[in-house]
């Protein structure tokens, strides 16, 4: 929320400008953080047949057994993930840059926790039950890897610490710069760099967690302490606790960042706010519609139709409907016509 300003009262003390390169170094973080999600919505638009399930043949041959306590289960899943969404989307609609700016602090994690609920949902229909965000994100990779997700989505790093390796991007290894990307070697260069540097967070973390466990921990072999120095070895005994790292890790971030100081790096910062939350949006509205088309394979088209037919007031008539229409229907040519009128 902004806060209350008089243009009339003279301040107490009177801060020098701020030079253009420092503002321009202050607001290098951000930009860097915008770089990244600017690239994988750029890929996403611009990767040929970027939807595309029909020609996953995990899609294809995707079944659920479940019951009516499932079905359950999975709707109040979608609402949450609905309702998130359309809480982010609301931001886009009020917001001018300032504002955009201000409300970084609960668009981070409404773009990471509207996602997640879908994953969840997805999920549930492969009978992994879970709202463990470290168990989610496991299992997320693993489908990644095995071409559950369509290409645009389906990169992924690889490895120990030392020697990550990134998969499915072949112009990964690219040095990327401090601009918004403008043509395909940038783009894959901004995410390589996004994916190997959280997967090296990843592994920091992970370091540490192993270490202050006294029943974890590796030890030396001569002194039975715990070591404080690694080597290689040393990190490859850990590396099956990374798992892969994809789209999902990058995502984690937006949570990450928004519950420590770190937020304030973006809204003190000097960039592009709307475009910022527009890469965003674009991400979570694709996320989303893979995962709501995955739950319709499960369930069955028509199911699905009745679940968007029975939405809360305010999801009547939104995004739900349309995506259902252009994304998720097609999948099915069989159906027959839509239950609903088209979304306004």
């Amino acid at each position: 929320m902004k806060k209350l300003t008089d243009e009339n009262v003279i301040p107490l003390f009177s801060e020098e400008p701020k030079r253009p390169d420092e503002v321009w170094r202050k607001s290098i973080p951000a930009q860097v953080f915008l770089n990244y999600f600017f690239a994988i919505n750029y890929h996403i638009q611009h990767t040929d047949d970027a939807f595309g399930l029909q020609h996953l043949s995990f899609f294809r041959e995707h079944r659920a057994k479940l019951t009516e306590k499932d079905l359950v289960a999975i709707t109040k899943l979608l609402h949450s993930c609905w309702s998130t969404e359309y809480a982010l989307r609301a931001t886009a609609e009020l917001g001018n840059d300032d504002y955009l700016r201000n409300a970084l602090h609960w668009t981070f994690p409404q773009a990471y926790y509207t996602v997640f609920a879908g994953l969840q949902a997805f999920l549930y229909t492969l009978d992994v039950k879970t709202n463990n965000a470290t168990v989610l994100r496991r299992e997320a990779g693993r489908l990644v890897v095995k071409n559950a997700y369509p290409r645009a989505i389906g990169y992924y790093a690889a490895g120990p610490y030392y020697d990550f390796s990134v998969h499915r991007l072949p112009l990964a290894g690219s040095k990327p710069s401090l601009h918004i990307p403008e043509k395909g070697i940038e783009v894959q260069a901004q995410i390589g760099q996004f994916l190997r540097t959280t997967r090296k967070l990843k592994a920091i973390t992970t370091r540490q967690q192993v270490q202050s466990n006294p029943s974890t921990a590796i030890r030396s072999s001569k002194t039975g302490l715990v070591l404080d120095k690694w080597g290689a070895p040393h990190w490859d005994q850990i590396t099956w606790r990374l798992g892969y790292t994809t789209i999902f890790d990058l995502l984690s971030r937006l949570r990450i960042s928004s519950s420590n100081k770190e937020i304030d790096r973006f809204v003190e910062a000097d960039i592009d706010f709307k475009l910022f939350h527009e890469s965003l949006l674009n991400i979570v509205s694709y996320l989303n519609a893979v995962h709501e088309s995955y739950v319709a394979q499960a369930i069955g088209i028509e199911k699905y139709q009745e679940i968007v037919a029975t939405l809360p007031a305010h999801l009547q008539h939104s995004f739900v409907q349309d995506r259902l229409h252009a994304k998720v229907a097609p999948l099915f040519p069989g159906s027959g016509h839509l239950q609903m009128g088209a979304a306004a």
